[in-house]
């Protein structure tokens, strides 16, 4: 019976069984006869649904299978019965339909429907058997086993995780307790062709497996909302839910409360409906755009059904002629529960909601592992991809693509002249490279993520085009004079192999195989591309005859030429199709035919059948055919040099004989180069008399072009050599060469600037870095070179060999390399120490061998057994030496452990377990790669399987810090810069770059380029250019400027078990109360600095009144670190709150008002009681206050961040020393008047930045200390302030401190020494005499660094390791030491430590102590009182008794002090680091901040003083809005801030506490904004996603990505009716970009329309003064007319633009 019959059947009223049978059959009909009527039949009856449980009996099991453990049961919550599948193992428990695998269930429905609710605590899975029009079967499974999204041709696995429970990797996917039930919507059609890029034709079979409930399945055409059934939504834009498919709800619950809906593909993951209507045809005919390859994960929706009916509308870029279907986020979670509005709860166990707006484009940039491809704007940069959810580093990019060696890739016969002659063009793997042969500079076209197969340029280098290979094949159109990716498209044809442009580039014509493998010819019309068109496919046809070369003729576009086995054939376009005729071969009909070009006829005519065509073969032949006749006209054949028997070299003929293979030919008007398979590059007249020119090269020729001049000839070879042969000066010149195989490591030598790389070819190779060319070339035809390194100091390089042997090679000297064959196995690493004394190996077989390097014949010192692990392969970070030499580190005796030795003695000092570190994972971890930091660090960094970099204490073993999830594959290769600024990761086909500095670990830059694993990545010697390996070598260049006195990240205080960074969490405080922030505990690893101030006691030896003298009894130095200036200090207030100063010259403005202190300075706040003199530093200014009044003076004139103050004993001069500037070469110190405000004397002397400053107790002398790197100490007369002495200190020293009651002694502490000065004056010469007195061993091997006076003869130092020691000045010894956080309580000594504890101590016995000598005990030093402030103590000054004082903390605080009462009171409370953003309250009662520190903070306009704080720990916050004040009461502000992790939170300012968090972006935000009823919030990011958002829900139900590519700056919204702007809507609101862009919008939010009103794009300069700095993009409306515009950014002059929106008009 047939297949009509069969359907008809079906189609009878009846017995059911009948019709039945029918529909199994009518399945298989359609999947046999694609689009029969039977099929459509077939779909008919299956509408509007289809129930499958009952159509096909599951109850009789007769059509259907069971196996295991299932069972019928009844749901209370369903009031009915389902079917139970449960079991241990999901394979052998499962219900099936159909129960035979030869059957199919044949039902067309677009959607299935599976109605069901998994087990508590268990696994299932869902398996999909899908056959495509093609009858191609596709398995799609779904499970919560699944851990990832995984892809093949044939089947696609979905995660279905619904809720994350655990942390635990293995219990990830696990059920929940409270699991609902489920309704599982999934788009069969949309899921081939998203995934698959396949056209759905009918389900085939289904199996449910355990362990679920299952109430039934359902399918159908319609999209039904599960949450609405009944007629009274039948007004809605939506299908409501079958009553027979609907879950029951009871009355007054919402369906959202009960049950969960999974829709999948989400909305925003459906191919656009043009697409889909496309997908009708057969898949040639499919221009997709970009192909996604996403990471996929069903999405659920819990909300209201008011948010999820609404479809999210992508508006299209004006600028932008395309966009590409969207790609799914690689979000592995689901969420399942509402959404909390109280802050509690936001940041508790946490599940991740998943909207679907929050999948974003994969059209720009993304990761080459995922097989998707990159849409550049500009050439000469690299598609940069951002991961992780922190805020991203600056210079953003850090590297910049310089060079690159190699070329080929898939294919050598790809290389171009451009029209002028002036450049070539060639493939290099998956870069294309255009290459100026007269200064060897490069250009590249960056975007492909496979090998580039094919490359045509167009007569007028206005186009280029590429195809990438592997099927299916996508082609780009580039525009060849900006650099820019005009058009990406999929070709018809699965792989192209040959491309060819019309002269006027107009057409492009391209050939290769189609998926059944047979020849296909298309052609595309390209004539509208450069205008903003699309490629248009004009014709294509299917070949049986074999196509080797293609290529329109010159003289008529519609007329081609192709060649292959036995076949040369004319093609000519016409009425849409492309027709092609034979050329009569004659006898040679047999022949190999390789290339073909034409040639104009001698008179010069243009007509299309006046032209000659060559062509040449395998066999050595060259036909000359007649175009006009379609005939040969002349055959010739290349015939050897030498003739068989003669004793002399013969010219080539074109007689008989064995022929030369001829891979290519090109003609000009005068000759025709011919290359061939025996290396020669032959030049002949086009009457091929005689050879003219021949240049013979290294492997065989397999392509040749004659440039359009006729004077230089390209050619390129099989083995990866590119040059070109000038005809005039007859000389060959080598453009550039390539490994033939993947590159394995690299080594690179600094004094000459040399590149040494190893390949899988067999070669070693050495090359130039400046010019990019090879210098010499080691082949080894027997063993395979695997490693490779160079003396550090000699002109010498080492190699190690897959034989084991290891060898010298001298670059000079033509010496016998040394030789050393002590390991079994191939070499997996090798590595010097810097200074070149030593030389490390390692092998396959574990073995560990060291050499001694000192003279030119080195040789074997140890060899040790089963040190290193072995089968480990080889790779560049299998050793590593540290920076100093001392250290040597590998990964071994085990996959697991990672040890560290004593490079000269090989003895193990270290082994870590790292399969111990990851104790969240059910598997064991292994280590992969090895690198030390720089030795100030003392890090070793560790690359693992599970795709983590571990970062250890090279000493200790402990974790200091990691990076999870660098990567989906482990890492070969890592290395971290010299200034620890940079940790570059080789990571599958990508280079990953972090900015190691940030202990928050921000998110990576990604760069891709490579089409092939890199294998090893590395930094210059200088620091300034990065290198990677792997199917070529890339240079790339460091575009971070190098920074002077670099600080080095200081590890995390504590380190608790082994854990990372921890999870953020959130926290609100008032301004009054006590810092929220718990302070961390010391341990041994890290123990506090203290500062300590002391006084005489009462009535004790030294004691006198000192009010006569003006000197204060109390001296402070309260310091745990030098002082650190800050990255960045753009205002004379660096990262702090306040407005600019008016320059020099008058202004509008004048600062009011600074909130904030510098706290990471040192003693940089002074206090006299007695005057009420307070003043202190914030940024680059001297803030002078009223404690009383609150009014305040600001003392300007610092280049820099000011690091120190001190003031006279007088009270009448206050110095202030500032850090370096790019403007001065000195550091400045200014002296200023107290009683009128002005600077007296500016003094310089310090090349770095000056540490502390103390006046003498007579006030005669200045006394200033320069930090560690500068070591100097001077002395300045204050009289005139004259440099007096200057001294270059022995080591770096911490503090220095004159004494009171000598003015002759000056005391400095520092690296285990104090140290006495006595100054001794001879009339205007002042000499320093030097006693040194070393720290006891009792007090620890801290440095000390902190110091004051107490009685004399007393002093106290403060050490890092937490001790206080007292020493006896006059005996210069130490007499007595107590552990300062561990002592008892007292009261004339105040310490301040690094952990924010401030103590006061009783020392009164002390000087009683003195007596007693070494014998003294600590005892008597007891603790009076102890407070705890929100940061490490950086400056202190107390009264004379030391009752009442103010103390600064690197919090930015400072409290006042009350020893008495026992309290500490906030005086000044600044951000901790950079302010990103000031907004306004409505009544401008209050303004907010936001901080890089994770804070927004509340402020009173009128006092300047904190109202409320709200705190985000880890995070950084970046941008704030105020709601407007027309959302509702004062009582109901909010406010609502972005971060640096993506999420945005919203906060009650009346109820100080956070109602909302949302995640709406997976980058850090840049702007957010209310809208003017308040009920929306729109939020910009870094990657230009712009999301609209609900904030009181949390939903995000748009998203805007217009300004993709480039960071949003500014969101301003505005109240205007838009009707005379030609729109609707109640606001207007716009987007300003860092790319110079502006666009414009009306909205209306309720009704959920938004239309663009006007796109603004601005000019940016060529070059700017900021030179990688650049300001941002501004833009705001007019407050009195929503109507203008006003716009500043980076221009060609300094300007502010003012736009009318209604004329469309702008003025400056």
């Amino acid at each position: 019976m047939t297949a009509e019959v069969m359907a008809e059947v079906a189609l009878l009223p009846g017995s059911r069984c009948l019709a039945s049978r029918g529909v199994l059959c009518a399945g298989r009909a359609e999947a046999k006869a694609g689009s029969s009527s039977g099929g459509a039949m077939a779909r008919a009856w299956q509408h509007p649904f289809l129930n499958v449980f009952r159509h096909f009996r599951v109850d009789e099991w007769k059509r259907s299978a069971k196996q295991g453990d299932v069972a019928v049961v009844t749901d209370k919550t369903l009031k009915g019965a389902v079917y139970r599948i449960r079991g241990s193992v999901s394979a052998a428990n499962y219900i099936q339909l159909p129960g035979s695998s030869t059957q199919s269930l044949g039902l067309t429905g677009r959607y299935l429907y599976v109605l069901f609710r998994p087990l508590p605590g268990k696994h299932f899975v869902i398996h999909l058997d899908v056959s495509t029009k093609d009858n191609q079967v596709i398995r799609v499974s779904f499970s919560n086993l699944f851990k990832e999204f995984k892809s093949t041709a044939t089947w696609l696995q979905f995660p279905l995780v619904l809720e994350t429970r655990t942390s635990q990797r293995d219990l990830v996917g696990l059920a929940p307790s409270r699991a609902r039930w489920t309704c599982l919507q999934l788009d069969l059609q949309d899921i081939l062709l998203v995934y698959l890029n396949r056209c759905y034709g009918h389900l085939k079979s289904i199996r449910l497996c355990a362990s679920l409930l299952v109430r039934n399945l359902y399918t159908s055409d319609l999209c039904f909302e599960p949450a609405i059934s009944g007629a009274q939504w039948a007004k809605l834009p939506v299908t409501p839910m079958p009553r027979e498919m609907a879950f029951p709800v009871p009355k007054g619950e919402s369906w959202h409360d009960r049950y969960v809906h999974v829709r999948f593909p989400s909305d925003s993951l459906k191919v656009p409906s043009k697409l889909i209507e496309k997908s009708c045809s057969p898949p040639e005919a499919v221009l997709l755009g970009p192909g996604p390859q996403p990471l996929p994960c069903p999405v659920a929706s819990s909300k209201p059904v008011r948010f999820s009916v609404s479809p999210v509308v992508q508006t299209p870029s004006p600028t932008a002629s395309g966009r590409a279907p969207l790609a799914p986020r690689p979000f592995l979670e689901v969420s399942l529960s509402q959404e909390r509005s109280d802050a509690s709860n936001v940041d508790g166990p946490g599940f991740h909601s998943l909207e679907p707006w929050a999948h974003v484009e994969a059209s720009d940039v993304h990761t080459a592992a995922a097989g998707t491809h990159v849409l550049t704007h500009e050439s000469a940069e690299v598609p940069v991809v951002r991961t992780g959810s922190c805020e991203g580093f600056l210079p953003d990019p850090v590297l910049r693509l310089k060079g690159v060696i190699g070329f080929g890739g898939h294919s050598t016969r790809q290389a171009l002249w451009t029209p002028d002659g002036a450049a070539v063009v060639y493939p290099c793997h998956a870069v294309i490279v255009v290459l100026l042969v007269d200064t060897g500079e490069q250009r590249f076209f960056l975007g492909h993520t496979d090998k580039v197969s094919a490359l045509a340029l167009d007569g007028s280098s206005s186009l280029l085009a590429s195809a990438q290979a592997r099927a299916p094949s996508v082609m780009r159109l580039w525009d060849f004079q900006t650099g820019q990716c005009l058009c990406l498209f999929r070709s018809p044809v699965h792989v192209v192999c040959s491309l060819s442009f019309s002269d006027s580039g107009a057409l492009l014509c391209g050939v290769g195989k189609d998926h059944h493998g047979r020849t296909m010819v298309v052609a595309w019309g390209t004539g509208q591309v450069g205008l903003g068109g699309e490629v248009v496919v004009l014709a294509k046809a299917h070949t049986d005859f074999d196509v080797q070369a293609f290529r329109v003729t010159f003289f008529d576009e519609t007329r081609m030429a192709s060649c292959g086995q036995g076949s040369v054939r004319l093609w000519r376009l016409r009425g849409g199709a492309l027709r092609s005729c034979p050329v009569d071969l004659g006898e040679h009909h047999t022949l190999q035919f390789t290339d073909l070009a034409f040639k104009q006829a001698q008179d010069g005519c243009l007509e299309p059948l006046a032209a000659m065509l060559f062509v040449c073969s395998r066999s050595g032949h060259i036909l000359e055919i007649d175009c006009q006749r379609m005939v040969v006209r002349h055959a010739r054949r290349l015939l050897p040099t030498r003739t068989p028997g003669g004793p002399h070299p013969q010219k080539q003929t074109f007689s008989s004989g064995p022929g030369i293979a001829i891979s290519s030919l090109s003609i000009s008007p005068a000759m025709c180069a011919v290359g061939s398979e025996d290396g020669f590059l032959r030049l002949w007249p086009l009457d091929f008399s005689s050879v003219l020119l021949e240049a013979e090269h290294e492997g065989p020729v397999s392509s040749v072009c004659v440039s359009p001049d006729g004077l230089r000839v390209l050619s390129a070879t099989s083995s990866g050599h590119l040059g070109f042969l000038d005809t005039l000066s007859r000389v060959y010149h080598m453009l550039a060469r390539s490994h033939t195989a993947p590159v394995l490591a690299l080594a690179m030598e600094q004094r000459r600037g040399q590149l040494a790389t190893v390949s899988q070819d067999r070669t070693v190779r050495i090359w130039d870095l400046a010019t990019l060319q090879q210098l010499y070339d080691f082949t080894s035809s027997e063993e395979a070179p695997c490693a490779v390194t160079f003396h550090p100091t000699r002109p010498t390089f080492f190699c190690g060999f897959s034989s084991g042997a290891v060898r010298s090679f001298s670059l000079e000297a033509a010496e016998v390399p040394v030789e050393h064959t002590c390991h079994r196995g191939a070499i997996t690493g090798l590595t010097a120490t810097p200074d070149g004394r030593l030389l490390f190996s390692s092998c396959s077989e574990g073995s560990l061998a060291q050499y001694s390097c000192a003279d030119p014949h080195w040789h074997v010192l140890r060899v040790a057994a089963d040190m290193v692990c072995p089968d480990a392969p080889a790779s560049p970070s299998a050793l590593a030496v540290s920076r100093d030499g001392h250290l040597l580190a590998f990964v071994g005796p085990s996959r697991c452990t990672v040890t560290v030795t004593d490079s000269a003695s090989l003895d193990e000092l270290l082994r870590v377990d790292i399969g111990t570190l990851d104790l969240a994972s059910s598997r064991l971890d292994s280590a992969m790669a090895v690198c030390f930091g720089p030795a100030a660090l003392g890090h070793l960094l560790v690359s693992t399987s599970s795709n983590r970099v571990v970062v250890l204490d090279a000493v200790s073993g402990r974790i200091i810090r990691e990076l999870p999830g660098v990567h989906p594959e482990p890492c070969p290769s890592l290395t971290l810069s010299e200034d620890a600024r940079f940790l570059l990761i080789a990571a599958g086909r990508t280079i990953k770059v972090w900015d190691y500095t940030t202990q928050a670990s921000p998110g990576p830059q990604v760069y891709i380029g490579h089409s092939e694993p890199v294998q090893a990545v590395a930094f210059s010697p200088d620091q300034q250019q990065v290198l990677s390996a792997g199917d070529a070598v890339f240079l790339w260049d460091v575009l971070a400027t190098t920074e002077s006195n670099q600080n080095f990240p200081v590890a995390p205080q504590a380190c608790e078990a082994g854990s990372g960074i921890g999870p953020l969490e959130d926290a609100s405080s008032r301004a009054s109360e006590l810092p929220q922030q718990q302070v961390p505990k010391p341990s041994q690893a890290s123990l506090p600095r203290l500062g300590i101030c002391a006084r005489p006691p009462e009535g004790g030896d030294g004691v006198r009144d000192t009010r006569n003298s003006g000197a204060p009894r109390t001296t402070c130095l309260a310091s745990y670190k030098a002082f650190t200036p800050a990255r960045v200090s753009c205002s004379p207030h660096s990262a702090k709150v306040g407005t600019c100063l008016p320059p020099a010259s008058g202004g509008w403005l004048r600062l009011k008002a600074v909130v904030g202190y510098s706290g990471n300075g040192r003693a940089n706040m002074v206090w006299r009681p007695d005057t009420g003199f307070f003043a202190y530093t914030c940024g680059r200014l001297v803030v002078v206050e009223d404690l009383h009044s609150g009014a305040q003076q600001h003392w300007s004139g610092h280049s820099a961040e000011v690091s120190t103050l001190a003031l006279s004993h007088s009270a009448q001069v206050l110095a202030s020393a500032s850090g370096c500037s790019s403007t001065t070469a000195h550091c400045q110190i200014r002296v200023w008047d107290v009683s009128g405000g002005l600077c007296q004397h500016l003094i310089s002397h310090h090349s770095t930045t000056v540490l502390a400053l103390a006046f003498s107790p007579d006030d005669r002398l200045l006394v200033t200390l320069g930090d560690h790197d500068g070591r100097t100490l001077a002395l300045w007369g204050t009289t005139t302030y004259d440099l007096v002495s200057s001294t270059r200190l022995p080591e770096p020293v911490h503090g220095v401190a004159f004494n009171p009651w000598d003015a002759g002694e000056l005391t400095c502490v520092g690296q285990g020494t104090v140290t006495f000065r006595l100054l001794q004056q001879r009339g205007a010469d002042i000499s320093l005499q030097v006693r040194r007195e070393p720290v006891p061993e009792a007090v620890g091997a801290g440095e000390l660094t902190s110091l004051c006076y107490g009685a004399p003869p007393l002093l106290y130092c403060g050490t890092s390791s937490g001790q206080v020691c007292v020493w006896d000045t006059r005996a210069g010894r130490c007499f007595l030491s107590w552990e300062a956080d561990d002592g008892g309580i007292g009261s004339r000594l105040v310490s301040g430590s690094s952990v924010g504890r401030l103590r006061l101590w009783a020392v009164g016995a002390v000087s009683e102590l003195r007596c007693k000598g070494s014998g003294a005990r600590s005892s008597s030093v007891f603790m009076e009182h102890e407070l705890v402030l929100d940061g490490a103590v950086v400056s202190a000054s107390f009264d004379d008794s030391v009752d009442m004082g103010v103390v600064g903390t690197t919090a930015g605080t400072l409290w006042f002090v009350s020893w008495a009462e026992g309290t500490s009171t906030r005086l000044i409370s600044g951000h901790r680091s950079k302010v990103n953003e000031v907004v306004f309250g409505p009544g401008e009662a209050h303004c907010a901040t936001c901080s890089e520190d994770g804070s927004v903070r509340v402020w009173a306009l009128a006092s300047m003083e904190l109202v409320i704080q709200f705190q985000v720990l880890n995070q950084s916050c970046l941008c704030l809005a105020w709601s407007p004040p027309c959302c509702g009461r004062p009582e109901q502000q909010r406010l609502a801030a972005g971060y640096g992790d993506g999420s945005l939170r919203i906060f009650s300012v009346s109820r100080t506490a956070m109602e909302l968090k949302m995640h709406p972006h997976p980058v850090a935000l840049t702007a957010v904004a209310f809208s003017t009823d308040g009920q929306t919030v729109l939020s910009g990011d870094k990657d230009g996603l712009v999301a609209v958002s609900h904030p009181r829900t949390g939903t995000t139900f748009r998203v805007l990505s217009d300004h993709q590519g480039a960071p949003i700056s500014t969101i301003c919204v505005t109240c205007k009716e838009c009707e005379d702007l030609g729109v609707e809507g109640t606001d207007l609101w716009l987007a300003a970009s860092g790319d110079q862009r502006v666009s414009v919008w009306a909205s209306d939010w309720l009704r959920n329309r938004c239309d663009l009103v006007d796109w603004l794009s601005f000019p940016m300069p060529a070059t700017t003064e900021t030179q990688g700095h650049l300001p941002p993009s501004l833009a705001a409306f007019c407050p009195w007319d929503g109507a203008l515009l006003m716009y500043v950014g980076p221009g060609v002059y300094k300007e502010v633009i003012i736009y009318n929106l209604c004329q469309k008009q702008s003025a400056c």
